[in-house]
């Protein structure tokens, strides 16, 4: 399966954004491309209002992407948010292509150095795993890559794939914090892990709002044994992957710590 890491930077503009988006998966058509997956906050950048932007999953942002997603003839991953409880929204993932539409809203909220995500995002409750052309893929976005939980619970669920969109944001020791979660969450399951961030504002040439999680890159893929097959840099580019999942089974077979875990 070939997989397209859209490691971007957003704005406030939605416009500008589907923008991105169209171009990335033009790209990805002529790469023949199976699943791009594209950041969290792809619809609009953190650091802006996103209750005004904040539309139902049948509303014309999603419908946008999904008409983009069928004329290239791939599936997507793309961050968006959707309306969520007593005036705030979620935190959502719209998955859609290839005979596959579904979501996932974020589970854990970065309510974390100085930053509450849920003074304005209603959690999602339930894991979401889903199967494009016979490979089960688990997801997830930004602060939950801090949950092992989630991703063995995936991985239960069938996932060989596991997808971690983020807006990641900067500060000291994050980059390596960053590195370290993505291949321990790939050891934890057994999976490979796609994980994908918004680039860099500064490196992207947008000028980011103080204090909101923007993205410093790093968009990377790991093995099940965890080890790092490709790593992005800083600034927008899209990366591309073939992986074979049969190495998943092969994985688990040869380290069962699935099969092997006590459950305390």
């Amino acid at each position: 399966m070939r997989i397209a890491l859209a490691q971007l930077t957003t704005s406030r503009s939605i416009d500008d954004n589907l923008s991105l988006v169209r171009s990335t998966l033009a790209d990805a058509k002529r790469r023949h491309a199976d699943l791009v997956v594209f950041p969290e906050a792809t619809m609009r950048a953190f650091g802006n209002s996103l209750v005004d932007v904040a539309e139902p999953l049948d509303g014309p942002f999603a419908h946008a992407v999904r008409a983009a997603a069928d004329e290239a003839g791939v599936a997507v991953v793309l961050g968006m948010f959707t309306p969520g409880e007593d005036g705030k929204v979620r935190n959502t993932l719209l998955v859609h292509g290839r005979g596959v539409d579904t979501h996932y809203d974020k589970i854990h909220l970065y309510d974390a150095f100085g930053f509450a995500e849920s003074d304005t995002v209603t959690a999602g409750k339930e894991p979401v795993t889903f199967t494009l052309d016979g490979v089960t893929f688990g997801l997830a976005t930004c602060y939950d890559v801090r949950f092992p939980d989630l991703f063995t619970a995936n991985a239960d669920d069938g996932a060989q794939i596991q997808i971690v969109c983020a807006s990641w944001g900067a500060g000291p020791g994050k980059a390596e914090q960053w590195d370290l979660l993505v291949r321990a969450r790939a050891v934890d399951s057994t999976s490979f892990v796609v994980a994908v961030g918004q680039s860099d504002p500064s490196a992207a040439g947008v000028e980011a709002r103080y204090g909101a999680p923007t993205g410093i890159g790093r968009s990377a893929v790991v093995s099940p044994y965890g080890h790092l097959i490709e790593r992005a840099g800083s600034g927008p580019e899209t990366l591309y992957v073939d992986l074979d999942v049969a190495e998943v089974a092969k994985a688990r077979e040869a380290l069962p710590v699935l099969a092997n875990r006590v459950r305390l």
